[in-house]
């Protein structure tokens, strides 16, 4: 399959999503295996504690948001353009469950569902 890619140079995560049914036991491995530290709840992003990594990226661990929401990681992956990303994801056979969702003074975020697995793509301002 030969797609156009609309993604930035390279593959860069910009945010792992971590959702457990035990954040603050999540955030403290993470924290003291890997030397970071978590902030409050972020309401913005479904109060998921976050940490920035050396990198710039960020990870970000919550709970599920309603009772059917599994537990699961999720790479949000950075892109230049996201509709033009979510259109190639479409013809690679992928099912958008969250089209692009604007998050203020963050940038826009999609969710997807392929190959048995989630993904995220996210487009900064």
């Amino acid at each position: 399959m030969n797609l156009e890619q609309p993604g930035v140079e390279g593959m860069q995560v910009h945010y792992l999503e971590i959702v457990t049914n035990d954040v603050d036991a999540v955030c403290f491995a993470y924290a003291a295996t890997h030397g970071i530290e978590f902030g409050e709840p972020d309401s913005l992003l479904g109060n998921a504690r976050t940490a920035k990594l050396h990198d710039g990226s960020l990870v970000g661990v919550r709970a599920p948001l309603h009772a059917d929401e599994k537990p699961v990681v999720r790479p949000y992956w950075l892109v230049d353009d996201i509709k033009a990303a979510v259109a190639v994801v479409e013809k690679a056979g992928g099912q958008i469950a969250v089209p692009p969702m604007e998050i203020p003074g963050r940038g826009t975020f999609a969710i997807y569902f392929l190959g048995d697995n989630q993904h995220g793509l996210w487009q900064l301002q």
